[in-house]
């Protein structure tokens, strides 16, 4: 299981937001099937099997040219972890946890 990071920006759009592109791409993640998401204010967390994630994300990074965007940048950073089942919320407990003990 693997988690992973994307960042899909479209370059050169007609006005500075790009809600309406993370909005198309997470119609995209609505319909995928075996693949945990979570939208975050800077990008988006993905969990699931590797091959399946970035066959979606290759999906994912077409979201903008289909849109008639001539240009995208895609951003990908993968967290996958073999000697233990690996969670997005696995993560965040790992740390919450050690808030709570003595560093």
């Amino acid at each position: 299981m693997a988690v992973v990071e994307v960042s899909i920006i479209p370059i050169g759009t007609e006005t500075p937001s790009l809600s309406r592109y993370v909005a198309e791409c997470h119609r995209v993640l609505q319909k995928a099937e075996g693949v945990k998401y979570q939208l975050t204010p800077m990008n988006t967390i993905l969990e699931g099997e590797l091959d399946k994630i970035l066959s979606l994300v290759r999906e994912l990074h077409e979201v903008p040219f289909r849109a008639g965007v001539q240009r995208v940048v895609t951003s990908v950073k993968i967290d996958d972890r073999r000697d233990k089942h690996l969670t997005m919320q696995g993560k965040v407990k790992a740390v919450e946890e050690k808030l709570k003990s003595a560093f």
